[in-house]
């Protein structure tokens, strides 16, 4: 019996793709997951609006952050997998070799609408993040405290560290653009092997 290992679809079947999945797989969540948990760790203790009580630092935060950023790029990452993991639940399912992608019409359609799926993906969590957090965290952020039945309307909170906030901001910016890049060229490299100016692998 062969103890060969199985030859089914388990890479991306481009260069770029397999560079896409190292950066995507490695630096992007390691700088999530580790450097984001500094960051945005203890956020909510230390968001504090005069005056300090805990339901006016509590009701101003959650108006400051309907989702957390950690929560939404986590979902970023697991919802812009899930095009490739489905491309790859269906080469499993049909035996379909790494060669096979790029030679047959059906599996090359595939996969590409798989990765244009993902820039879709990437493109929309982009402009959610936009919605959501801007570009810029302000050290003071002016709370809209009427609903509290409190004798003032408007409380200034202190944002913790807004300027490491705003770096890591940035950085997420500049990741969803690398990867939506990548997905470009990757889908530019399977249009110049199918039309033979690239040699398949």
């Amino acid at each position: 019996m062969s103890n060969e290992p199985s030859d089914l679809q388990l890479r991306p079947p481009t260069v770029i793709g397999q560079f896409h999945t190292l950066f995507f797989g490695s630096i992007r969540m390691f700088f999530l997951g580790v450097l984001g948990f500094a960051v945005y760790g203890n956020e909510a203790l230390h968001f504090s609006c005069d005056p300090d009580k805990r339901e006016v630092n509590l009701f101003c935060y959650n108006q400051f952050r309907p989702i957390t950023p950690q929560v939404f790029w986590a979902l970023q990452l697991v919802i812009v997998l899930v095009p490739g993991a489905i491309f790859h639940l269906y080469a499993a399912c049909k035996s379909i070799k790494q060669e096979d992608i790029l030679q047959k019409s059906s599996y090359t359609g595939f996969y590409i609408f798989s990765v244009f799926l993902r820039i879709v993906l990437e493109v929309v969590a982009f402009w959610l993040q936009i919605q959501l957090f801007g570009f810029k965290v302000n050290a003071i952020y002016m709370c809209d405290v009427g609903a509290l039945d409190k004798k003032f309307n408007i409380t200034r909170c202190m944002v913790p560290e807004h300027f490491e906030k705003t770096i890591f901001l940035i950085a997420m910016y500049t990741f969803t653009v690398i990867t939506v890049i990548l997905c470009v060229a990757e889908i530019f490299e399977i249009s110049c092997r199918r039309l033979g100016f690239l040699k398949t692998q």
